[in-house]
């Protein structure tokens, strides 16, 4: 089988990224190993975050890296071989995240998140997914006045420079927008753009849909089966090889595995993360961040998920859902969770890079090869933008954004 050009990974990056060749009149194969948005995208809280203007950066308070080393609290758990393998990622990390470096990030990140709604609407549109989204915004709810003023101290400036529309909320009038708290919070910041989609996983699968019906092909394949063939690439699927003249690769966390065996040595690391259903009678109407305790609560199709923050750990390792335990005591003091659904814990990985910056574009050293990973928490979010400015750059059209700062040459 032959197609123009074949992309691996078929999560919202994936998804996106062939839809986007595929308008732009390229014969294109979307292959994974599973169906279309099973697993990153997956599990995530549904947040479409037109606010995160700001890439993560490396935590600097020393109370809080204290009360990491120690176990303590559910924002970051760890494993000791997961840090010593990240090792020398993490020091990179820590280094662009040096005020003045993360201030360049943020400048190149920003362009990219102002624009992630507006293409997600168009393909939502397309696709007919809708009846996915509700577009109401999203909250930072705070236990204490003192980081309830902080934060909307920081949303105003926010606002100022990049636009991002808020509202603070005290104490009463966020016990009124939201009645299914069911203790006395300081205040919330609700951030207004932001988009909540209650099933992330069938939101890629309607573009999935929507890429099949324009004449896309969606296989079941290895990306470790990539070769160079030719003057091109191949990949094995269950159908058969296929062969294309360029590839794409968007693997999200499991990209690093292969361009490894490529030659190429890029800082990355993975961030896992955890969620659970609940039968929650609570009816909570929009996601909340428990700003100060590092969990999400998102009214899902499914019922209420709780997600967790960043594990340390290594891709393969086995489950452990300690941060999931300690954040279901703390969520069970704001909202009556119910019972969890009788499923196991979800666990993923979210694919990040040292700079904080995704990596799109092409290949250095190889011919026909593309690179479209490492959107760290926001791959969800950025999916449409992210294949829009890739395909662009194979289609060597003029890109919507100066596609420098993304580039995979700075890592080599």
């Amino acid at each position: 089988m032959t197609s123009s050009i074949f992309v691996l990974g078929a999560g919202m990056v994936g998804t996106c990224t062939a839809l986007h060749l595929q308008q732009r009149g390229f014969d294109v194969v979307l292959v994974d190993r599973r169906e279309p948005g099973q697993e990153t995208s997956f599990g995530n809280a549904g947040l479409i975050q037109q606010e995160a203007v700001e890439p993560y950066a490396f935590p600097r308070e020393p109370g809080f890296l204290l009360n990491v080393a120690l176990g303590r609290g559910a924002e970051v758990h760890w494993h000791a071989r997961g840090l010593w393998q990240m090792a020398g990622s993490l020091l990179r990390y820590l280094r662009h995240s040096h005020p003045k470096r993360h201030a360049l990030a943020t400048k190149a990140y920003s362009r990219l998140i102002a624009h992630a709604t507006h293409e997600h609407d168009l393909l939502m549109a397309a696709a007919g997914a809708q009846d996915l989204v509700a577009r109401e915004g999203f909250r930072f709810v705070f236990r204490t006045p003192e980081a309830f003023d902080e934060a909307a101290q920081r949303a105003s400036a926010l606002q100022d420079r990049f636009g991002v529309r808020y509202q603070a909320e005290n104490t009463t009038q966020l016990a009124q927008a939201e009645p299914a708290l069911q203790r006395s919070m300081a205040g919330a910041v609700h951030w207004l753009d932001p988009w909540a989609v209650n099933n992330p996983g069938a939101l890629v699968q309607r573009y999935a849909d929507l890429f099949v019906a324009r004449g896309g092909r969606v296989l079941t394949g290895d990306a470790a089966s990539l070769q160079p063939q030719g003057a091109g690439w191949s990949v094995q699927t269950t159908e058969g090889r296929v062969d294309a003249e360029q590839a794409v690769l968007a693997l999200g966390p499991w990209a690093d595995g292969l361009i490894r065996t490529l030659g190429y040595r890029f800082p990355l690391f993975i961030k896992r993360g955890y969620h659970q259903h609940y039968t929650s009678p609570a009816q909570v109407r929009q996601p909340l961040l428990d700003a100060e305790r590092g969990y999400v609560l998102a009214p899902m199709q499914r019922g209420l998920r709780l997600t967790t923050g960043a594990e340390f750990a290594p891709i393969d390792a086995p489950p452990t859902p300690v941060q999931l335990a300690k954040a279901e005591a703390l969520a069970r003091e704001l909202v009556d969770l119910g019972q969890p659904l009788p499923e196991p814990p979800w666990l993923g990985a979210r694919p990040c890079t040292a700079d904080m910056l995704p990596v799109m574009g092409p290949a250095p050293r190889y011919k026909g090869l593309w690179f479209n990973f490492g959107h760290a928490h926001q791959g969800f979010t950025l999916g449409p933008v992210a294949g829009r400015l890739l395909a662009e750059m194979v289609h060597g059209q003029p890109t919507w954004v100066d596609p420098t700062p993304y580039l995979p040459a700075r890592f080599v």
